[in-house]
């Protein structure tokens, strides 16, 4: 159903990514769904008439047409607002492209637009700033091929004045600069738009923080962030591809940011060309650039050490990455499904934390034949170091019920046995899992409601070996969309947040032999939490307690008499 306050333009590409016309990526895919979403919820709409005036700026451009995925973000970036404000719906665009998608002349397209009539905000600058002079200027010197073509150079000095460092809207006195990241004497800037180019180079946020001081100052604020892939991490990128996955994938609020990432889903699709669009959606418009990436290709197969570039800038993949996800988000967002009344019912408990001034989490754990519920809660230590760094609604969250954060210099032993006790009275726990290393703060409180693993055998010291064994049962339930958690995100976060790891490798080793035992790891150490999904780890090393079937019901063979 198309949707009357977006515009067709934009549907236009939204659904070629839905009827997977286009190959993207599940970043695409997903925020296709989140921009579908936002549209048919929220009182925004897009200005038709300034894109329309857009569109037609790209034309005095060395373009043979705008990409589809040109119009979708600028059209969803620039021209889409809210109706009673007449602010920018998506102020902040992350944007990553394969090396050759026509980064630099996107970014030349956008300033041109912000800085024409059509934008019609007096002195709306449009800061272009890098790491170095080149990749600063090089979208401003497009936009002076552009304006000095011979066929339009006469009818474009009518709306802009412009050297060979600068362009100027003549209409708004609006300005394109290239910067440099030397943060010094930035603090007069007066921005309208910033944007980053290839911000994979940025370590720190140290030039971003300077070179977004002046926005605000005019009306309609936007930051655009233009990248590939790098070799940085932990910095700037990382940490917005992060906030991307927790937009896309476990709900948090974007809070204005449009995050388009394109990339291979794994690593292992590069062996089909078909799929290296999902990295450079430009790439099937542009054939010369197609030949240049097979041959690249072809020599990256023979020295994959070697050019190392290929991967990580044409398809976007770390050249180091070799994370296994546990399974695919679509699968972990299919546990979403009502949990029945499991009063009575048998079940087991897992229990996982790293350090109990963290995060802590329990899990009880149901079967009925294959299907298996999980009713999962956990608890943040106030004085958690890492709470900066998570990007998740813990606020939301603890409203909800699934998250209770503890103002204390600990989240205490008494709490969690508490929480236990409490489920006892409704649930049968037949035993309790937790990891080996983890017991000793717990023993002694466990023991006061009767567990422990001397004395009343019914309480599991998990070991790797036990993990190894469960991880194929839990893939196996993902498979089969075995799984049922109700509506609980905070599971779904960790659960996304967890990776596989090989385990009984020796890299580098004579002895080294991958012999398909996996263990589970964090994706990131600090700001994607995992104790959760190994709480639910642990309870399942123990579900063979559970009786197979608990949910059978008794047939009806009417009333005998004798």
């Amino acid at each position: 159903m198309t949707m009357t306050n977006c515009d067709p333009r934009i549907e236009d590409f939204m659904k070629a990514v839905e009827t997977e016309k286009i190959r993207s990526s599940r970043e695409v895919k997903a925020l296709v769904s989140h921009v579908r979403n936002c549209f048919e919820t929220e009182d925004i709409y897009v200005d038709r008439e300034q894109l329309t005036k857009y569109i037609g700026i790209a034309r005095y451009f060395p373009f043979e047409k705008l990409f589809p995925w040109q119009i979708f973000v600028v059209g969803l970036h620039d021209c889409t607002y809210w109706r009673v404000s007449r602010t920018p719906r998506w102020p902040d665009l992350v944007c990553m492209l394969g090396r050759g998608a026509g980064k630099d002349g996107t970014i030349a397209w956008e300033a041109a637009c912000l800085v024409s009539p059509y934008n019609n905000i007096r002195a709306y600058d449009v800061d272009v700033c890098a790491n170095n002079e080149e990749q600063a200027l090089r979208p401003v010197k497009d936009v002076v091929e552009a304006l000095e073509q011979p066929e339009y150079t006469k009818k474009l000095k009518k709306y802009y004045y412009w050297t060979s460092e600068k362009v100027v809207g003549t209409a708004t006195k609006s300005t394109i600069l290239g910067r440099t990241n030397n943060p010094g004497g930035k603090d007069g800037m007066r921005s309208g738009l910033v944007v980053f180019n290839e911000i994979h180079q940025y370590q720190d946020y140290k030039n971003i923080e300077v070179f977004t001081t002046g926005l605000g100052k005019k009306p309609h604020p936007r930051r655009s962030y233009y990248t590939t892939q790098g070799d940085i991490r932990e910095g700037p990128l990382d940490d917005m591809l992060e906030t991307a996955a927790d937009i896309l994938f476990n709900e948090l609020p974007d809070n204005g940011t449009l995050p388009f990432i394109c990339k291979l889903d794994s690593k292992e699709e590069v062996h089909d060309e078909k799929n290296w669009e999902k990295a450079n959606p430009s790439l099937p418009y542009l054939p010369t650039l197609m030949g240049e990436i097979r041959k690249e290709y072809n020599d990256w197969k023979v020295h994959p050490e070697r050019l190392t570039a290929f991967i990580t800038k044409r398809m976007n993949i770390p050249s180091g990455s070799t994370d296994i996800k546990v399974c695919s988000y679509e699968k972990i967002k299919l546990t979403n499904r009502e949990l029945p009344d499991l009063s009575g019912w048998t079940c087991t408990c897992g229990v996982d934390f790293s350090k109990i001034t963290d995060l802590v989490s329990v899990n009880l754990h149901f079967r009925d034949e294959n299907t298996r519920y999980d009713i999962n809660h956990s608890w943040l230590c106030k004085q958690s170091k890492d709470i900066p760094r998570i990007k998740a609604p813990l606020a939301e969250w603890e409203r909800k019920g699934l998250l209770t954060v503890i103002d204390d210099v600990e989240i205490h032993p008494e709490v969690i046995v508490n929480y236990i006790q409490e489920a006892m009275t409704r649930y049968c726990i037949k035993a309790i899992a937790i990891d080996d290393f983890r017991y000793a703060l717990l023993a002694a409180a466990l023991r006061e409601i009767g567990f422990d693993a001397k004395i009343y055998k019914n309480l599991k010291l998990v070991r790797p070996s036990d993990i190894m064994r469960v991880a194929t049962v839990i893939d196996s339930c993902f498979a089969n969309d075995y799984f049922v958690w109700g509506d609980n995100p905070v599971l779904r976060w960790a659960t996304n947040n967890t990776k596989m790891i090989p385990y009984g490798r020796n890299p580098g080793k004579k002895d080294d032999a991958d012999i398909g035992n996996f263990v589970y790891g964090k994706i990131e150490a600090k700001s994607r939490k995992t104790d959760p999904f190994m709480a639910l780890v642990a309870s399942m090393t123990i579900e063979d307690m559970i009786p197979y079937a608990q949910n059978t019901a008794v047939p009806d063979i009417g009333v005998i008499t004798y």
